[in-house]
């Protein structure tokens, strides 16, 4: 199974969180742990990523199958909210196993193939040369002669284990490269899911457009959708605040 990390009280229902591409449960335990007074919140290392288990597949189906025996040992019914690639993998699930999702929040992330890759920054990680590094800020030097922006950075070397006996990625890159196609693609599940949905975006974000909308109501008919002004795709590092009252208003709407 995933690697599982659980906060909060013992009873209630649990809302599973479910990470990006290149990211992992780390990335999410200050909002985690802000979200537990009042419930359980579960966060996962997807496969490939963290200290999850390393697959040859990477695929939509696979990982929502993951998130499914997570949510059944877990009581056997989540709220879900899933950013990006997590956001693709809970609407999977939704579609496939909706008795497993009481409600869903999706940040960022449209149910539709996308023409932009992600492998430039996998070559960037793999041409890292990390024997020898000694600290975060020497592999943000290393790093900043192939990605440029700061903040990129900062998220990618959070998946940079320095502490082990050698340094090493915590992320399958090989495998992640091999199966980019399918994680920036969309499987085209058929099914529509009748639960609560929110579709929540950063408002300088250009992955949930209008054109979009269409395809996202055939599939998820209640779907309402919320921007986080001035966020962009990484909106839940970049607003904060802001976007933790936004999913806890959404949540407790119902609890």
């Amino acid at each position: 199974m995933l690697a599982t990390y659980r906060q909060g009280p013992e009873e209630g229902h649990p809302l599973l969180i479910v990470h990006g591409l290149f990211g992992s449960a780390r990335n999410w335990g200050v909002l985690a742990k802000r979200l537990s007074t009042d419930r359980p919140v579960i966060t996962v290392d997807m496969r490939n990523h963290g200290e999850s288990f390393r697959a040859e597949a990477n695929g939509y189906a696979d990982m929502a199958a993951d998130l499914a025996q997570v949510i059944e040992v877990n009581g056997g019914q989540a709220d879900l909210l899933g950013h990006s690639m997590g956001g693709k993998s809970a609407m999977v699930l939704s579609l496939t196993r909706p008795e497993l999702v009481r409600q869903m929040i999706v940040a960022d992330i449209a149910p539709v193939a996308y023409s932009h890759t992600q492998l430039h920054l996998i070559q960037a990680m793999k041409e890292l040369k990390i024997e020898g590094l000694r600290s975060r800020s020497e592999a943000d030097a290393a790093l900043q002669e192939h990605v440029a922006e700061s903040a990129i950075r900062a998220f990618l070397l959070q998946s940079l284990d320095l502490k082990s006996e050698a340094p090493r990625w915590r992320l399958n890159l090989d495998v992640l490269a091999e199966e980019m196609s399918k994680i920036l693609g969309w499987p085209e599940t058929e099914g529509r899911y009748e639960g609560r949905v929110m579709f929540l975006s950063g408002g300088a974000s250009d992955y949930v457009l209008p054109e979009h909308r269409e395809k996202i109501r055939g599939l998820f008919p209640t779907a309402r959708f919320v921007k986080i002004p001035g966020a962009g795709h990484w909106l839940h590092a970049e607003k904060p605040r802001e976007f933790e009252s936004t999913v806890a208003a959404w949540l407790n709407a119902i609890n």
